[in-house]
């Protein structure tokens, strides 16, 4: 695109100039990874704005369809590595729901349970990066010191840090440890006495919220044309939660316990508040879950499998509110002992295109708080 600018003072002459085309990433600090954004500008202010992806497309779903049922859970666990536990819960919702299988009522809790741990370590992480993205490096310390209180009983129930490996076709792996239910009543109360910290840290100051306020604002109408889910799309008004519109697992039973934080603003700041409240509510959650917990009787956390699983021919669609956002699985099974296929929809891959819509018209500094309170993962991007 060619302008012209007209000199000012005695003398002055009209040249041509052209816009700027800069690239942000793939390989850059505010990119959160292997994220491109391709920028024109005039002067500071953006004026197109298109997500390039791919840099990191690893092909899950052609992988799945060379793995047994078993063996697609360990694919299917890594594409938001923050959120291994959803991810996997997303797959065996649909294998059961194919095989129209009963899971056991205590690992419908103890699942429940682990999904809820799951966001509160996804939503801090967040907390305590976004800050960082704006200048301010103590909030990630205090967001980390929560984090491990509950990385400690994940680990302990599942022997991993980030990839759990605990769903199973049929329920969870294995019983949780003994005492284990306690010590996560600790871990609960501990991150519920520290946010108050962290909140106070971050809301508190008055960058931070001249940064964060009025600034990328993104309308109700651009969230529903672009499937945007999640935090981002309740921030904006969307006042959508598969938890509680279309419940699964044991949130059916929780109607009482479970909130869905929504904002009118739809910008920056609304968007962490959003996940500020999230937070808050599902350690809500999890301490109901524990208190069910103890009123279950012993018993089964999965059905026993044949040695070959095979699905029914015939497909099925499974979602779930996975921390960043809507997670669905669409598997089409010819009877075999591998998925014919298996669709993944993945909510950062809707969510980042709305970037699009939102970063024209915005300035460069702002591009980055815009960025970052998108609260994205790049593998949940490229898949």
């Amino acid at each position: 695109m060619t302008e012209t600018v007209v000199g000012v003072g005695a003398g002055a002459e009209s040249t041509d100039s052209t816009d700027m085309v800069l690239n942000i990433g793939p390989q850059h600090p505010s990119t959160h990874g292997v994220l491109r954004l391709r920028l024109v500008l005039d002067g500071e202010r953006i004026t197109q704005a298109e997500p390039i992806v791919g840099y990191m497309h690893r092909g899950a779903e052609k992988l799945f369809e060379v793995r047994d049922y078993r063996q697609i859970i360990v694919l299917a666990n890594r594409h938001d590595w923050l959120s291994a536990f959803a991810n996997e819960l997303g797959v065996v919702l649909a294998v059961e729901r194919m095989l129209g299988m009963e899971v056991p009522e205590r690992a419908v809790w103890l699942r429940t349970l682990l999904a809820e741990l799951n966001r509160v370590l996804s939503h801090l992480m967040f907390l305590g990066s976004y800050p960082l993205e704006l200048g301010g490096i103590t909030p990630v310390f205090y967001a980390f010191t929560e984090r491990e209180s509950v990385q400690q009983v994940l680990e302990e129930v599942s022997g991993g840090r980030m990839h759990y490996m605990f769903n199973r076709v049929g329920g969870l792996k294995e019983e949780v440890p003994a005492g284990w239910t306690g010590r996560v009543r600790e871990a609960v109360a501990a991150v519920r006495a520290g946010l108050p910290r962290l909140s106070g840290l971050v809301l508190g100051n008055e960058v931070f919220r001249a940064r964060t306020r009025g600034v990328g604002v993104l309308e109700s109408a651009v969230v529903r044309d672009y499937g945007v889910s999640g935090p981002i799309a309740r921030a904006s008004g969307v006042d959508f939660d598969l938890r509680r519109d279309e419940p699964y697992l044991a949130y059916g039973e929780l109607g009482d316990v479970l909130r869905v934080a929504t904002r009118a603003e739809g910008d920056c700041l609304a968007r962490f508040e959003v996940l500020l409240d999230q937070t808050e509510n599902s350690l809500d959650l999890a301490d109901a879950c524990l208190d069910r917990l103890a009123r279950l009787p012993a018993g089964p956390v999965n059905q026993r499998l044949p040695k070959v699983l095979k699905a029914p021919e015939g497909a099925t669609y499974a979602w779930t509110e996975n921390p960043l956002g809507i997670n669905g699985y669409y598997l089409v099974s010819k009877g075999e002992k591998t998925p014919h296929r298996l669709k993944l929809r993945s909510a950062s891959f809707n969510n980042i295109q709305a970037l699009g819509e939102l970063l024209p018209g915005t300035l460069v500094s702002d591009m980055v708080a815009i960025l970052g309170s998108f609260f994205f993962v790049v593998g949940d991007i490229d898949k």
